[in-house]
């Protein structure tokens, strides 16, 4: 049956909301702007259609416009979660941190169990060194979600800073124990077996992520750094070159020092 309106504006205003989500799912962001526009024009009180209309001008790289758009949807709705998030994504992608943490306090207050939002807040406190913190949240991302890969690698990047090496090894192994082609968790802990010194450990780990993703072009580099370390010039020189080949430029650096 179809849906009957009392007021017939009313099925207007759902007809462009509805058409710019259609366009959004297509890719036409720009027609999705001038959909949730309209809408918003007929019902200035429209959560959805400011929330909707933000999140194509994000992907039109428009995110001065976009955070405004969150931002009217926060001061109709204060609990619109997800406007809180995202504008949280974008004032971090903008270096305004502190009110990127801000935005990701506001969505664990509404939503304690977002897992994601501590993933997010952690990651801003990574880029502001604060370790000690991040690994508080990507630990609490952990507690709700215990198979939660990213917060998993987040947090052995916080204990590499930490100088805890064990217990960064053991997170990228349990990246990988989630999911077995996770390149970046053999990479990571690759790269804090060298670190230690086993640098054998370490060849292992960079060969199985290029056997993952053969262009993984750190991969070659630094397998090449942990074979010189072990006396394997040769086979070292040859993944230095391969790095370069593939655009690493620090490659050429090491082949000059170690393969003449």
């Amino acid at each position: 049956m179809w849906k009957e309106y009392e007021n017939p504006l009313e099925e207007f205003i759902e007809i462009y909301y509805l058409r710019g989500i259609a366009k959004g799912k297509l890719q036409d962001f720009s027609g999705a702007i001038v959909d949730f526009t309209k809408a918003i024009e007929l019902n200035p009180g429209y959560v959805e259609a400011y929330f909707n209309r933000g999140v194509a001008k994000s992907y039109l790289e428009n995110f001065d416009e976009a955070i405004e758009d969150y931002t009217k949807a926060i001061e109709i709705n204060p609990n619109a979660v997800e406007a809180y998030y995202n504008r949280g994504l974008l004032k971090n992608g903008s270096k305004l941190y502190m009110e990127a943490i801000s935005d990701f306090n506001k969505v664990i207050e509404i939503q304690p169990k977002a897992a994601i939002a501590y993933l997010s807040r952690g990651t801003v406190k990574f880029t502001l060194k604060d370790y000690r913190g991040a690994n508080v949240d990507y630990t609490k991302a952990i507690e709700i979600d215990p198979k939660y890969l990213e917060a998993y690698c987040n947090r052995g990047l916080v204990k590499s800073e930490l100088k805890d090496t064990k217990g960064a090894i053991s997170d990228f192994t349990k990246t990988i124990e989630i999911n077995p082609k996770y390149a970046d968790g053999y990479f990571f802990r690759g790269n804090v077996k060298g670190d230690i010194k086993d640098y054998q450990g370490a060849i292992n780990d960079f060969t199985k992520v290029l056997e993952i993703n053969p262009k993984y072009v750190e991969a070659y580099y630094y397998r090449g750094l942990a074979k010189i370390k072990l006396g394997k010039k040769n086979n070292g020189c040859l993944d230095f070159s391969k790095a370069g080949e593939l655009g690493y430029e620090e490659a050429y650096e090491a082949i000059k020092k170690n393969c003449r």
